[in-house]
């Protein structure tokens, strides 16, 4: 098992995302939770190219100070939305032998949807502790809508398994198999 953040990066990690407080304080009960049971936690970068302003080096690029990544952790960068787009996090996950990742970050809409459909079909379980992703107000959905339509309608059953942060929790404490 393993907690995968995706893109807390410090130019979209803000009050214009949906439910931001609460995003916060419930990703940073999954990472907790996760470094207390001797669950890896990943982090993963999302670079837009020099000239961006998103791009390493950037200080929009850096992982948000509230969810950083602590000694030891690793940290990998892609360069489109889902995180199997960077060969070597897909080789690093190929050598583990639990298949289980619980996906926490940025944006439900890109890259948080892209990383749980190409994990969904490599194989993977995954978990979606509720209310650990977010995105921003789009031209067709403001972003509450956005947020239910992936968390409410389209992963769950499908593509994931959308649990509280405590169904979560139990689960890395091994108390509580989700059925997946």
């Amino acid at each position: 098992m393993k907690v995968i953040v995706v893109d807390v990066q410090k130019g979209i990690t803000d009050e214009r995302l949906y439910n931001y407080e609460g995003f916060m304080v419930r990703s940073r009960r999954i990472l907790l939770a996760a470094r207390q049971s001797n669950v890896e936690v990943i982090y993963v970068q999302h670079d837009d190219g020099p000239g961006s302003g998103f791009s390493k080096g950037d200080e929009d690029f850096q992982i948000a100070e509230q969810l950083r990544p602590m000694d030891g952790e690793k940290v990998f960068i892609k360069e489109y939305n889902s995180c199997f787009s960077n060969k070597k996090f897909e080789r690093y996950l190929e050598d583990c032998e639990e298949n289980t990742l619980i996906l926490v970050g940025l944006q439900t809409d890109f890259c948080m949807d892209a990383t749980i459909k190409s994990a969904f079909d490599r194989g993977y379980r995954i978990i979606v502790p509720k209310g650990c992703n977010s995105t921003f107000d789009n031209d067709y959905m403001d972003r509450a809508t956005t947020y239910r339509y992936y968390n409410e309608y389209l992963w769950p059953d499908r593509f994931a398994q959308c649990v509280s942060v405590e169904e979560t929790i139990n689960l890395m404490l091994g108390q509580r198999k989700v059925a997946i």
